[in-house]
């Protein structure tokens, strides 16, 4: 009894056992509802996974059903990112284990609940539930952004800092933090308040079901602006996350976080205000640019980073070895070239499509231009998913080997089948319908490789942490150990700091 008091408190009062359980909750789900569509349903698996599990897919509540998906998957995600974020981002230990936990208990329950009636028969009491656990995490969201604020004494940077800081010493970084997160409740809100209408003058659909619609009304315009700008907002936070990983610092940090904060306040401002104004695209853009000329500062920093490490103690190194250098750690590489990647898969792709939309892609049928759409966000949110990864399994102590071979196979199998899928929703560039045939077999056989492989090296990643865990002297009780003893240093600063305010208070009294 004692064992598993000390592995549950290790999964749920720990910064990495919490994210341990969110990647695994993420993972069965993903597993588990994979089945239900793609080459499943042909060879006959998603009728055994309905039966076994007793689902019911009415055809009617289809749309119903995927958002419900979607939505649980997103708030695991988030909770993750916030982990991440109350780890990295100075703050009091009490604000950290109340922000944690209350999201811990509000994307379980918003999972849990939330595919239980979309899944399994409607019980409102389960959609209950799912909207108290959405409550939570909203909660948690604010808890969250009154520990972020910058504006505080103690975490105020010193005249000479490397770190982006304005002139009264604020570090901002902490701002584009806080922004990210402020951005990200005002969306859920936006979000929230269109959901209130459901029944009542909005109607379930899925994004792509309605491009081409003559019309849209104001809540279908706040959806889509809704699901977008929520995309964008946690793969900004993830890069703020490993900026922090990597110290990301110098002039190219002084420079990135300013284009950052107003990046993400006006890319959101732009995605929520295309319910009334006809050109809120073009706000869109340019807070896009913003946030990826911060996102590329981060991919210099970090190239450079790594290089100058890599060559340190060669006097006069060839190109050779630079480049060697660059490659040594797969993971630390692989978060920067995802970030460059997702350029040609998801950024290029988008801004191209917006460019040409009405000469080009609006010629092709519905069809196609649907398949574009749809792989456009999945490759957005399966990069987001590989840098999280690459940062978990850091976080877990992955060296030597086995930590070039976890990395590159990443790497290569990931990109190998966003960059097959990019081609095949963008075929009808280069081939028409007529001569399709060869580059559909070619790409969804390099989907489904590059796929595969991903999923079975991360499925042996996971079956080692949860070897791990039946350890007596495991790699989790090592992880545990530092993290209380992190946690019992900064409570000790936390009060040393307590008593310097009261004392100094104390003498402006006497």
């Amino acid at each position: 009894m004692k064992a598993l008091s000390k592995r549950l408190d290790y999964l749920f009062r720990s910064t990495k056992g919490l994210t341990l359980v969110a990647i695994a909750m993420v993972a069965i789900v993903t597993a588990i509802w994979g089945t239900l569509s793609g080459p499943m349903v042909k060879w006959g698996v998603r009728d055994i996974t309905v039966k076994v599990l007793g689902m019911d897919l009415a055809h009617a509540d289809r749309e119903g059903r995927i958002i419900m998906l979607y939505h649980t998957l997103a708030m695991a995600v988030i909770a993750i990112e916030v982990y991440f974020i109350t780890e990295v981002v100075p703050m009091k230990r009490r604000e950290q284990v109340t922000i944690n936990g209350m999201i811990t208990i509000g994307y379980l329950l918003a999972m849990i609940f939330g595919l239980g009636f979309a899944y399994f028969g409607h019980n409102f009491a389960f959609h209950g539930l799912f909207l108290v656990g959405q409550t939570l995490i909203f909660f948690s969201g604010l808890m969250l952004l009154a520990a972020l604020w910058p504006w505080k004494k103690e975490y105020l940077l010193p005249e000479g800092s490397p770190y982006s800081r304005s002139k009264k010493g604020v570090d901002l970084e902490r701002v584009a933090f806080f922004a990210m997160a402020a951005m990200t409740l005002t969306s859920a809100i936006w979000g929230a308040v269109t959901g209130s209408y459901w029944g009542n003058g909005h109607e379930t659909f899925l994004g792509e079901d309605i491009i081409r619609h003559p019309g849209h009304t104001a809540l279908q315009k706040a959806i889509i602006g809704h699901l977008h700008i929520m995309v964008s907002l946690v793969a900004s936070a993830i890069t703020l996350i490993v900026g922090k990983w990597l110290d990301f610092k110098g002039k190219l940090h002084q420079w990135g976080m300013p284009m950052g904060i107003f990046g993400i306040i006006v890319l959101t401002a732009g995605a929520l205000s295309i319910v009334w104004l006809e050109w809120a695209h073009t706000i869109i853009y340019v807070g896009a640019v913003f946030i990826m000329m911060e996102a590329l500062f981060f991919v210099i920093y970090s190239w450079d980073m790594l290089i100058k490490t890599g060559i340190a103690g060669i006097e006069k190194p060839s190109f050779g070895q630079k480049i060697a250098a660059l490659f040594r750690d797969p993971l630390k590489f692989g978060v920067g070239w995802q970030m460059v990647f997702m350029n040609f898969t998801v950024s290029g792709v988008g801004i191209f499509l917006a460019v040409r939309l009405d000469k080009v892609f609006r010629v092709w049928p519905h069809r196609e231009e649907r398949i574009t759409l749809t792989g456009h966000w999945h490759i957005l949110a399966a990069l987001i998913a590989t840098i999280i990864i690459m940062y978990y399994a850091d976080l877990s102590g992955i060296k030597g080997k086995i930590r070039k071979w976890f990395g590159w196979v990443l790497i290569i199998a990931s990109d190998v089948s966003f960059g097959a899928a990019t081609i095949f929703s963008m075929k009808r560039l280069f081939v028409d319908a007529s001569h399709q045939q060869t580059v559909v077999n070619n790409t969804m056989l390099a989907i489904d490789f590059g796929l595969g492989i991903v999923l079975v090296m991360f499925s042996i990643f996971m079956g080692w942490r949860l070897y791990d865990l039946f350890l007596d002297k495991g790699l989790w009780e090592k992880e545990f150990s530092e993290e209380k003893q992190i946690s019992a240093k900064s409570e000790l600063e936390e009060q040393k700091r307590k008593l310097a305010e009261l004392e100094e208070t104390l003498k402006e009294v006497a």
